[in-house]
């Protein structure tokens, strides 16, 4: 009878340890370092998640997983978001992710964009939001007035940077992320720099957006910078192409006809036939390029053209006759190279 009890109790342990394996040990079922579950809001049901993860095949001993959930309350405290399963990750981790909420974060990585479209769609890949919504909610002036902004100046809000979000995070709540972050940018130093050129803080990064557009070489910035500044104290137009490109709604240009420029007359962000600033960024200016601008140099210039050996760097001029010599080299240039 002893060895028979003996046997059972070794048998037991057997099972007890072969379901702490399967509770405790590896469960994941890919070779990836990590992968992830997505709960969608309104979808946050045991049906939902068994369905997710029965065609991911993501996680080994479903049935288990299944039970211990249920035993563990799960269900009723589930949350919608994105999970992320490690690889080798066991299932009790897994439950207890799911059971306190823990999600993993999105990282929205912004450089230069040019539309509130592309905002919208680099949200969209990222995010549980669709395109169609934010864009919805960016065209939506009342809702972006209670953040200072309107449909035009929306990309004031946006600083190339990446921010950490959750995957569920609504329009709204990206948002307030990104004009955190323009606040925190817009410091009293900075500001007064802006109301010493004149300027809003949204102003400078109109101009930022333009030098942006025209120029990847930051030592030269802040000629161009100037270049503006100067244009706008004399009350002459910005005559900007960039901003026609934008206007146009084609970045691939490589030179501006007039054509171009009297297509789009009637656009606010022709600076050739409108005076002043437009009403919006034409891109997302960097920070480095927004103090070009707050520290523009102290010159006379009031035109530039691209120097023709296609280095990216400009010859600045202070007069119209200066200027039309270097814009004549430069159109030669394009000529010579079959540029149109």
């Amino acid at each position: 009878m002893k060895k028979i009890f003996a046997a059972l109790f070794v048998v037991l342990i057997l099972i007890g340890l072969a379901m702490a394996m399967k509770i405790f040990g590896s469960s994941t079922n890919f070779n990836e370092s990590k992968k992830h579950l997505y709960i969608h809001t309104g979808k946050a049901s045991k049906e939902a998640v068994m369905r997710t993860i029965h065609d991911s095949a993501f996680i080994k001993n479903i049935k288990t997983f299944e039970f211990l959930a249920g035993k563990l309350k799960v269900w009723q405290r589930l949350r919608p978001g994105r999970y992320e399963i490690k690889k080798g990750e066991s299932l009790y981790s897994l439950i207890q992710k799911l059971r306190t909420g823990e999600q993993s974060p999105v990282n929205l990585t912004i450089t230069k964009l040019r539309t509130k479209k592309d905002l919208a769609s680099l949200i969209a890949k990222k995010f549980e939001s669709d395109s169609a919504s934010v864009i919805s909610y960016f065209n939506n002036n009342d809702s972006l007035k209670k953040f200072g902004l309107d449909t035009n100046t929306l990309l004031t809000a946006v600083l190339p940077n990446t921010y950490s979000l959750l995957w569920n995070s609504s329009p709204q709540k990206i948002l307030s992320k990104l004009n955190d972050q323009k606040k925190k940018f817009w410091n009293t130093k900075r500001i007064q720099k802006a109301i010493k050129l004149g300027l809003t803080p949204e102003e400078v990064q109109v101009i930022a957006s333009i030098v942006e557009e025209e120029t990847i070489r930051h030592d030269e910035k802040p000629d161009i910078a100037a270049v503006y500044l100067n244009r706008l104290k004399k009350g002459m137009n910005l005559g900007a192409d960039p901003t026609v490109k934008f206007a146009v709604g084609d970045f691939t240009l490589k030179r501006i006809l007039f054509s171009h420029i009297n297509s789009t007359a009637s656009s606010p962000y022709n600076t050739y036939k409108n005076a002043g600033l437009p009403p919006g960024p034409i891109c997302t200016a960097s920070e480095i390029t927004i103090e070009a601008v707050l520290n523009a140099r102290d010159n006379n210039y009031l035109f530039f053209c691209a120097k023709p050996n296609g280095n990216g760097y400009h010859a600045f001029s202070a007069t119209a006759e200066e200027h039309y010599k270097n814009a004549r080299a430069y159109q030669q240039w394009l000529d010579s190279m079959m540029i149109k």
